[in-house]
């Protein structure tokens, strides 16, 4: 990745960034002529039917032309994905050596032949339904070869892994019943009749919910990044990142954190982030004195972060909304908190990374005294604040007083709105970015770059207004935030125009460069669109083998049987599964094919052994340590297109971002047992605590692991600062020692136990039976289950949350066997013989009990804190840390 030139080391050109990201997100082939306009073509007409079917147009047509025109799930899947492979096979050349100039014909063969086959499902939809698993020998040719060009596009467009993995559960699918296969992974195996029925012809594996997610919501919102990117908002996040935080010490590797996050944020891609911020910070990040490994791992850290921060997450978050089953809102909420922690302890990582090495600051303005600089901060902040909630109450009171008109008179102050925010724009000269290499570079002032950008945030605000507030659906947001996007990208540079009095020949050669601007912004979006397209694609075959096979269930008892019960070895497990498949697959695709397989097993385990995981913390988890696999040697191809920047070596580098990303996989195993840190079940001041202790708690952990607080840590002191990190997030482990968490029941007193208790309370049960092979021996299992809402009798509720029904036979609970088989309970229980002599029953039971607040154990934290502070404030340290003496 980074070339040898004269016998030295040599950062890669603009022109080669760029490359490197075609060849990974759009595609590498650039061909001139009409095949350049074809594919241009393909990938706006791409866009453009997303926008369409996202609108509000296919109803309207369809009333006033009384034809069928609104498309259901199913037909546009088969359309988003016929775009996808039939761009796959003419963007993306076969091989390495392949010609990247011109597409060849048989290339032209496949990509027909591709659509096609995704275009069937179209088609030929009435027939289809018509015989539901009944296919005859057309549809099964055509979804063979499908089958097969899909594989051939996602080897493409993201490299063998995903391939050879979906292979793999293909080959379980035909020969599950080999004697190869473990005995408890084998099963019946399949027809190559039903298999094609569930992969190919049905909804059950490609067209499943990941391609239903990447058509219905993830487009729009890549295309919204792709879009904004284009308008110029890329450059202002990096220039008022830059305004912001590039004064500080080690300065430029902050901008560097900020402006990922900003760009983050509307961006799925962790290479691409790398590369439109970190040709800016890298440099700079090497001027003033970071090593080169350690200019890239930053970027690399903070590109890659991105992909956890609202709203976008890497397209993960809308497949949350499908599989936890809860709304798009909902996972925004559990998400934030900890993809905010983790921008903010990398801040301070980076912070005192400059400070252990005394880095000089750049100079800036004239801005007077620091606490004026601070004194101004806070009241724009507060200023921010106040006009958010006082567009609230004007929004309420427009809709109260003119309800008949009320959207009119909304969308007229929008565009005033933006217009008057052009009118600042055009008072300043537009931003041009800065050669990070040039002698003097000055920091701009953040008054002066706000002002220029003021329009860039409209569309943002109704993207977050219209999911947040309004509730709106992802689609439906985007779709407004796009149709914004849409008149800015039009009328920004013509209004700049005739605001600053120019000619008009001018004002229309603006025009036209703002319709050309829509134009390459429309077409990247679909272009970015390719991979993720053929990634949720190929990953619905595992998701339909999992349907298919029931290796899912199997997959819970192999784990349970690895880690005997042990909650903290299943976590492991999945981590390390997590990031061996992450290091092949996009992180997308990685999150399908892990969510699938090992989410439900976190669940259901932990449940079968007495813990209650709540499902979304198991799919956060999943994602998180998916996402790290950009960062980890030998693959993570974010680590390399950083040091193709920084000159540095991408092993070290990799090495190096994955050692300042252990705060990021130390959050997973945190909010899986501390469900606070999700938000979860917690008051607005309650979130505001859980912040500011979380946060604290990963700013000592990053000082722990980086060996310097206010000066040099002793590695006594590190562990102690680690220990003040493990009592402020998890106190309740600490109190465990001291007070039992549950209270024994007796299993006469069960029923009325059960009763009592409020809503969403936890009941754990312990039930003994005959085993099933073996009656002699007697099998013992302790379960979790949620009781759910009060205002039942006792066993009533007993049943409806652990689906077991029970009696009572002289002071004996007697258990039979669970009503749904397909239950926790059913799996759980599956190896227990209900019907034998001996009955099951409950040998106890224990509720949540009555304890002293866990936060008692945050005072000894504080004090060891103190301890701490007080040490290294001897030895000459401050908060703001000092530097190493030498």
């Amino acid at each position: 990745m980074v070339e040898k030139r004269n016998g030295a080391e040599a950062a890669l050109s603009p022109d080669e960034l760029q490359d490197l990201v075609a060849s990974s997100d759009t595609g590498a082939r650039n061909p001139a002529g009409l095949t350049s306009y074809v594919i241009a073509g393909v990938a706006l007409c791409w866009s453009l039917f997303q926008l369409y079917i996202a609108s509000p147009l296919p109803f309207t047509f369809s009333t006033l032309t009384r034809l069928p025109l609104v498309l259901n799930d199913t037909q546009i899947r088969s359309i988003h994905l016929a775009f996808g492979l039939l761009l796959a096979f003419l963007a993306y050349p076969a091989f390495a050596k392949s010609p990247r100039d011109r597409v060849p014909i048989l290339d032209w063969v496949l990509a027909i032949t591709a659509a096609f086959c995704a275009l069937y499902i179209f088609i030929f939809y009435r027939d289809l339904a018509r015989r539901p698993g009944l296919p005859i020998t057309q549809d099964l040719v055509v979804a063979g070869i499908g089958m097969l060009l899909l594989l051939e596009a996602t080897r493409r467009a993201l490299g063998p892994p995903l391939m050879f993995v979906a292979i793999i559960f293909m080959g379980y699918v035909f020969f599950g019943s080999s004697a190869i296969v473990p005995d408890i992974l084998r099963w019946g195996g399949a027809s190559f009749a039903r298999a094609m029925d569930q992969m190919w012809l049905s909804t059950g594996g490609v067209f499943g919910v990941a391609v239903g997610v990447s058509a219905s919501f993830v487009f729009l919102f890549v295309l919204f990044g792709s879009m904004l990117d284009r308008a110029g908002a890329g450059n202002f996040f990096i220039k008022l990142s830059f305004a912001f935080l590039g004064h500080l010490r080690g300065g430029p590797a902050k901008a560097s954190v900020l402006s990922s996050l900003m760009t983050g944020m509307i961006s799925g891609s962790s290479i691409a982030n790398v590369v439109t911020t970190g040709t800016f910070t890298i440099p700079l990040m090497r001027r003033v004195g970071y090593p080169a490994e350690k200019a890239g791992a930053v970027e690399v850290a903070s590109s890659v972060n991105g992909q956890i921060m609202p709203p976008v997450m890497g397209a993960a978050a809308f497949l949350m909304v499908e599989y936890v089953g809860i709304p798009y809102s909902q996972v925004i909420q559990h998400a934030v908190l900890p993809a905010v922690i983790t921008y903010i302890s990398l801040l301070y990582i980076v912070h005192l990374e400059a400070v252990k090495r005394d880095m000089p600051v750049l100079a800036r303005r004239k801005t007077g005294p620091l606490y004026l600089s601070l004194l101004r901060s806070l009241i724009v902040f507060v200023s921010f604040a106040l006009a958010l909630i006082g567009i609230y109450w004007l929004v309420k009171l427009i809709r109260m007083v003119m309800p008949d008109v009320s959207g009119t008179v909304l969308i007229a102050l929008l565009l005033a709105a933006y217009v008057a925010a052009v009118w600042i724009a055009a008072r300043a000269p537009d931003l041009e970015l800065d050669d990070p290499n040039s002698p003097v570079v000055e920091i701009p002032s953040a008054k002066e770059v706000i002002r220029t950008g003021l329009h860039f945030l409209l569309p943002l605000f109704v993207l977050v207004w219209m999911l947040l507030v309004e509730r709106r659906s992802p689609s439906l947001s985007a779709f407004y935030a796009v149709l914004l996007l849409i008149i800015i990208m039009i009328t920004q540079k013509p209004l700049k125009a005739l605001f600053r009095k120019m000619r008009q020949p001018k004002v229309w050669a603006e025009a036209l460069e703002g319709w050309n601007d829509l134009i390459q912004g429309m077409i990247l979006g679909a272009r970015n669109m390719i991979g993720i397209a053929c990634a949720t694609a190929a990953a619905g075959i595992v998701v339909g083998t999992v349907t298919l096979t029931g290796v899912g269930q199997v997959m819970a008892q192999f784990v349970e049987f690895l880690s005997g019960g042990n909650i903290w070895l299943i976590l492991i497990f999945t981590a390390i599964i997590s990031l061996i498949l992450g290091m092949g697959l996009p992180t997308t695709a990685n999150y399908i094919v892990v969510s699938s397989l090992m989410a439900p097993v976190i669940v259901e385990v932990g449940a079968a052994n007495g813990y209650l995981i709540p499902l979304i913390a198991a799919h956060l988890f999943v994602f998180y340590f998916g996402l790290m696999a950009d960062v980890t040697p030998p693959v993570g191809l974010a680590s390399f297109a950083a040091s193709a920047i920084s000159r540095a070596d991408p092993m070290r580098t990799g090495v190096q971002a994955f050692f300042y990303e252990m705060r990021t996989a130390l959050l997973p195993f945190v909010f899986v047992f501390n469900q606070e840190l999700l938000l979860m079940d917690v008051t607005l001041w309650g979130a505001i605590f859980v912040a500011m202790k979380s946060t604290l708690a990963m700013l000592l952990f990053a000082a722990a692991t980086q060996g310097f607080f206010m000066t040099k840590s002793r590695k006594w002191e590190s562990a102690a600062l680690l220990l003040v990190t493990f009592m402020l997030l998890r106190p309740g482990f600490f109190l465990d020692f001291v007070q039992s968490p549950y209270v024994q029941v007796e299993p006469r007193h069960v029923f009325e136990v059960v009763e009592q208790q409020p809503d969403d309370a936890e009941l754990r049960i312990i039930i003994r039976g005959p085993s099933f092979d073996d009656p002699d021996e007697q099998l013992e299992r302790t379960m979790a289950f949620n009781l759910g809402p009060k205002g039942e009798d006792g066993p009533t509720r007993f049943e409806n949350a652990t689906s077991i029904p029970a009696r009572s036979e002289n002071g004996t609970i007697i258990l039979e066997e669970p009503l749904d088989l397909n239950s926790l309970a059913g799996r759980t229980l599956s190896e227990m013989d209900f019907y034998a002599d001996e009955p099951v029953q409950l040998l106890g039971a224990e509720i949540e009990a009555e304890r002293m607040p866990r936060e008692i154990f945050y005072i000894p934290a504080v004090i060891i804190l103190a301890l701490v502070v007080i040490l290294q404030r001897r030895r000459g340290g401050t908060l703001a840390g000092t530097p190493v003496p030498t």
